[in-house]
Order: C-alpha cells, then structure tokens, then sequence
C-alpha cells in the first residue's frame, strides 16, 4: 500500500468518526433527514477536498463543524423552514376532517436516533442529547433565524464556549452571546404544543406498560382501551396531509371511519427523534401479510399519550429505519431495523 493510500484511507477513517454527530447537527438545523445527511455528505467532500489547506489552527472536529454549518446556512438562504401540522392550521373537528397533502418540503421530519446520537457515557449529556431532536424543540428551532438556531445549537445543545462559536462564525463573542440570548426568548415566547418533557430516559416501569397498553389497543383496535391511555388534550397528526386532530374522541371517531383499514395493524419499536415510536404495518388485502403504513412518534407525558404522529410517507421512511417493506403473517420474531 502507497503512503498516499494509506493516508486517504486514514483521513476517512478519521471524517468518519464525526458522521453522526454532524448529521445531528445539521437535522437540528434543517428539520430534514434527508437534507442533513446529504449535507453531511457535501461538508465530507469539501473536507476531502480542502484538507491539503486545513492548517490545524482549530481541530479537526472544529473544522468540520464550519464547513457544515456554513452548508446548512446556504441550503438556508432560500427562506424555507420545515413545520408540523400544528405549526400551519387550526385544529380540524372529525365532521370536518379532509386529508390534503402538502409538498414533502414543509414537513419537519423524523429520524432514527442511532443515525443523529452517538453514543455517551454520561446518562445526562444523552438526556440533552434526545431532549434536543424531540418533535417540539426542533419545531420551535425552525422558527429561529438560521445564524441564531447555529449559534443556539453549539451553545445549548452542544456546548461550546462562546469564543469558539465566534470564531467558528467569524464573529465576535458579543455578537454570539446576542444572538443566543435573542435565540433564548424566541423559544420562550412559543408555546410548545405537545410537550414530552416527561418522557424519562430510560423509560421508567409506569412509561414502559403505557406503551404496551397502547400496543395492545391499537393491535387490537379497541377504542375504549386507547381512549383510557390518551389525554384529553391528545393531538394526532398524518404528515403529508395538514390535518391534525384534537381530543380522544376526535381521534378515536378517525380511526374507526377515515382510518378504518388500520384495524388488525402491527406495530414493531423504533427509536426515533429521542422518543419511543413504532414502525406501523398495516393489513395487506392485495399480497397478505402486512404493508407499511407509517411511522409513528409518542410523546408522553403525566402518565398518558398528548400526541402521536403518524409519518406515512414510508417509501422514504421505513428503508431510512432499516425496516423491511413488507411483513408476512408469521413473522412474529421480526426484530427492529438499524
């Protein structure tokens, strides 16, 4: 092997150690999967490219962190910001409901945790860590100005000092400390529908039999069941389509009429957005089995469901989870995807 070979695979070697935490990164700035990951991808090129010119004045990791935030801030620049169902509309009453789909553009999307956390040991720096990608703070992230949500990010999510986040912005530690108080009270001012705050990591016994009571009501369809594990406030939301959903008996009243095909569904866990989830399969009439139907993301708090959210693109999703896209009857044994 050359020494010019062996030091390319050492470079990979080395930019490779950083995928994960830069894909949290740039999820956290851009609200997308599939945008953050090629925008891991494009910082991973410049690097490559660049790295005869990097001259060691910060670390490697520093290095890198500049080249992606500044290929997020021009993915940016053209104004868009994703947002959930709630983010854009009233809540719909049940008579009322009609599922219109929005452009996959406007949608905050999820994430599998293993592809946005890497692994720590300290059990409060991993709380932090989930606490960050979680549904509502990413929602409320989108509605910051992309050099104050930066500047948030580094500071809050992923403690850095201030003079390093100046230097990584070409700015002053003044300016760094404005803008992350501004940051600050726009996050305070907005109200963070759905709030999981209680959601422990791990989940605690009480957390862990919910969710097997609500596997068992929703495999089960039964109504009563999953109305007892809702709260009354409870919102249920169906990205692509803009409508959401209020209340156990509007969200009941759905899925016993729009979304009566869900009956006989199976649900295997996920990990997705520092939340418990569950990858849905439902009834497959054409082929048996069972067919993808959605991702679904929990929150929870005070001992009851306040939202789920059903992701149904899952051409996009279930492959992005490493799920399988079909489920014959008997694959009861069937384990979670990556």
């Amino acid at each position: 092997m050359s020494e010019g070979t062996a030091t390319a695979e050492n470079l990979d070697v080395r930019l490779e150690k950083h995928r994960t935490e830069l894909t949290g990164y740039c999820y956290r700035m851009l609200g997308s999967a599939f945008e953050a990951e090629d925008a891991v991808q494009d910082t991973m090129v410049r690097a490559w490219r660049s790295y005869a010119k990097f001259e060691g004045r910060s670390s490697l990791r520093s290095w890198l962190y500049r080249i992606a935030t500044n290929v997020c801030l021009d993915m940016l620049a053209a104004g868009n910001k994703r947002a959930r169902p709630m983010d854009l509309t009233e809540s719909t009453p049940l008579a009322r409901a009609a599922l219109s789909p929005r452009p996959d553009h406007t949608w905050l999307e999820p994430m599998p945790d293993a592809r946005v956390l890497p692994p720590v040991q300290d059990p409060a720096e991993a709380a932090v860590a989930k606490e960050s990608v979680r549904l509502a703070f990413m929602a409320a992230l989108q509605n910051l100005p992309p050099k104050q949500r930066a500047v948030l990010i580094l500071r809050e999510v992923l403690a850095w000092r201030a003079s390093e986040v100046a230097e990584l912005l070409d700015t002053t530690v003044a300016s760094v400390n404005s803008a992350l108080q501004r940051a600050r009270a726009t996050l305070a001012e907005r109200e963070q529908s759905g709030a999981d705050a209680a959601v422990s990591d791990p989940l605690d016994d009480e957390q862990q039999q919910l969710l097997e009571r609500y596997v068992a009501a929703f495999e089960g369809y039964d109504m009563t069941a999953l109305t007892a594990l809702l709260h009354e406030d409870a919102i249920m939301t169906m990205p692509p389509f803009d409508l959401w959903l209020t209340g156990h008996d509007d969200i009941t009243g759905f899925m016993t009429t729009l979304g009566a095909s869900c009956a006989g569904s199976r649900l295997l866990p996920v990990e997705v957005n520092g939340l418990p989830g569950f990858a849905h399969y439902k009834p497959d009439p054409e082929a048996g089995g069972f067919t993808p139907w959605s991702i679904q993301v929990l929150e929870i708090s005070d001992g009851r469901l306040t939202g789920f959210h059903f992701f149904l693109d899952t051409k996009r999703w279930f492959p992005l989870f490493g799920l399988p896209l079909h489920l014959e009857p008997e694959t009861d044994q069937v384990q979670e995807g990556a």
